[in-house]
């Protein structure tokens, strides 16, 4: 992954686009209208660049805007509470790196945001790999991020 683009969801997660669920289902995609789809790897091509919306789509957005509109996404809920954002994916460290290279470097991420994206793969470990329920689609971020709040809650949460 480059910083050109990421796909990453709150309940989160792919390469060139961004989405997050909040348990409100309260739900955005954006798509970075900055990455170089040249240096996509063929499984990225066929899994992720051919599920994007058409550019004319409005989801396709500069890195700066998807920057602003996932801070407001993100602490819009919290705004005047003394609540703290919580942000969970699967395989986060990944999606996480993706998340605070919108900023640039990681010291330059606001204060509202997490440091760091709790795993629900390492959760769904922890408690003994209990079922999930299915996918319904793959390697679309919104579709990810609406699977990952179905695993979520199967867990317990």
């Amino acid at each position: 992954m480059s910083q050109d683009g990421a796909q990453w969801s709150t309940a989160i997660s792919t390469t060139a686009s961004s989405s997050r669920t909040a348990a409100s289902s309260t739900s955005s995609r954006s798509v970075s209208s900055q990455f170089d789809d040249s240096r996509a790897v063929p499984w990225v091509r066929r899994n992720v660049l051919d599920k994007l919306p058409s550019p004319a789509d409005p989801a396709w957005r500069s890195r700066e805007r998807i920057r602003d509109d996932l801070y407001e996404f993100l602490t819009e809920p919290i705004r005047g509470r003394d609540d703290q954002i919580e942000l969970w994916a699967w395989y986060a460290a990944y999606d996480h790196v993706a998340l605070a290279q919108l900023w640039g470097a990681m010291p330059a991420l606001p204060r509202e945001i997490p440091r760091f994206t709790k795993d629900l793969r390492q959760r769904w470990d922890d408690l003994g790999r209990p079922p999930l329920p299915n996918a319904e689609g793959r390697h679309n971020a919104l579709v990810d991020a609406k699977h990952n709040l179905a695993r979520w809650t199967a867990m317990g949460g």
